[in-house]
């Protein structure tokens, strides 16, 4: 009785993980493509490559994530909101470093779409985004 409620509570955890993820990553005007995910010589850690693109007046909430995020802005004008940092506004070509489980969220501040590649550099098995109230 007691394991199937432990393991009753980790696939509530695991599911509940699963549908948060996807409703921040793919929220109405933001779309996610995730372009590569790989091992890397840390054990337990990974390298994702995702493109993130931003319709006009979009915002995307808060949230942090497991390990570094490297910004390199393709198209537009985006505006980023780091806890405990004044906001930065990114053009095409900008770059922005953010550190593990530093809460952010990010705006397309321009007339037209927005796009950035996002370089996480993450511990295996997290969730990628966790999104923060």
């Amino acid at each position: 009785m007691k394991t199937t409620r432990i393991i009753a509570s980790a696939a509530l955890a695991l599911a509940s993980a699963l549908v948060l993820q996807p409703a921040l990553a793919q929220q109405p005007g933001v779309h996610r493509t995730e372009l590569q995910r790989h091992d890397i010589s840390i054990p337990g850690w990974e390298v994702v490559h995702v493109r993130i693109d931003i319709g006009p007046g979009m915002t995307v909430p808060n949230h942090k994530h497991p390990g570094e995020e490297v910004v390199y802005v393709l198209d537009g004008s985006l505006e980023y909101r780091l806890e405990g940092s004044a906001p930065v506004t990114l053009k095409a070509g900008d770059v922005l470093f953010i550190p593990k489980g530093i809460v952010h969220n990010v705006k397309n501040v321009g007339s037209d779409n927005a796009s950035e590649l996002s370089v996480y550099v993450v511990e295996k098995g997290k969730p990628l985004v966790e999104p923060v109230k």
